[in-house]
């Protein structure tokens, strides 16, 4: 969630400011957004799957991760095209990481025991 959201700030610092450095330092934050991020969802899959279908549960999670990249594109297209700005399709994308990091944050549940000790003793 955190991750997420990094990386959508970093996405909107892009359309923020002008220049090299700006965009540098914008490039970074992003890139430290989805350092965290990326790894983790993953893991989070296979966190809370069983392990008799957690090989499954990758690969949806991944297809359905690759078909986003295909959608995405799409979505930032019709944005650009929408709009007549090419910002607007940054925007698209900042947008949607801070809307998604924040459904997780309300929807999702901690796995870890020792961090959420109502789990203790359970096991996926």
């Amino acid at each position: 969630m955190l991750g997420m959201w990094i990386c959508g700030a970093g996405v909107a610092m892009v359309v923020m400011g002008t220049g090299a450095l700006w965009w540098s330092v914008s490039a970074g934050v992003t890139g430290f957004g989805m350092a965290l991020l990326y790894p983790n969802l993953s893991a989070a899959v296979a966190d809370i799957t069983p392990p008799s279908w957690r090989g499954s549960a990758i690969g949806i999670y991944r297809f359905w991760r690759d078909l986003g990249y295909a959608i995405g594109a799409l979505g930032l297209g019709l944005a650009a095209s929408l709009t007549g700005a090419a910002e607007a399709a940054f925007w698209f994308v900042a947008i949607s990481m801070f809307v998604s990091g924040g459904v997780l944050f309300w929807l999702g549940e901690e796995t870890h025991p020792r961090l959420n000790p109502d789990l203790e003793g359970k096991t996926a």
